[in-house]
C-alpha cells in the first residue's frame, strides 16, 4: 500500500479542524499517509525568528506528496497559512483545498491556490489525494 506525505495547513485559534481532519483521514483503512503538519501540540520551538520559521516549514512541507488547507475564510487573514500556500507554490507542490464541514464560502485566497476543492467528508478528502498526488 503507498503512503502519502501530506502537511496539514491549518490556524492554531482552530486546532479541533486538524484533529478532526486526521480522524477523517485515519477513517479510511485501506488509505496510508505520514503526517508533516505541526499540530499545536507539537510545535516547531527551536524557530527564534519569523525567517527560521519559515525555513521549518519549507523542510516540513519539502518531503510532502500534498498540502491540505483548510479552506475557512479564516485562512484568508492568516500570515502562516499565506506563507504555507507560497512556500507549496514555489516547491511545485498539490495544494487541495478542505471545505469545512457546513461552509458556505471558503477562502478565495485557498480557493486560487488550490489544486482541488474537496467537500468535508473522508470520501471527498480521499479521492482528491489520490487523484493530484503522486507517491
Amino acid at each position: 500500500m503507498q503512503t502519502y506525505h501530506l502537511f496539514i495547513s491549518h490556524s492554531w485559534t482552530y486546532p479541533h479542524a486538524h484533529d478532526n481532519l486526521v480522524r477523517l483521514l485515519n477513517a479510511q483503512p485501506d488509505f496510508t499517509y505520514k503526517n508533516f503538519s505541526v499540530p499545536t501540540h507539537n510545535p516547531i520551538v527551536d524557530a527564534k525568528t519569523d525567517k527560521q520559521l519559515e525555513v521549518a516549514l519549507e523542510n516540513k512541507i519539502r518531503p510532502c506528496s500534498a498540502v491540505l488547507i483548510m479552506a475557512g475564510m479564516y485562512s484568508t487573514y492568516s500570515k502562516w497559512i499565506n506563507k504555507e500556500i507560497e512556500i507549496a507554490r514555489r516547491m511545485g507542490k498539490v495544494i487541495i483545498a478542505i471545505k469545512p464541514f457546513g461552509a458556505e464560502r471558503i477562502s478565495t485566497v485557498v480557493r486560487n491556490a488550490a489544486h482541488a476543492e474537496c467537500a468535508w467528508n473522508t470520501k471527498s478528502i480521499i479521492s482528491a489525494i489520490r487523484l493530484h498526488t503522486a507517491v
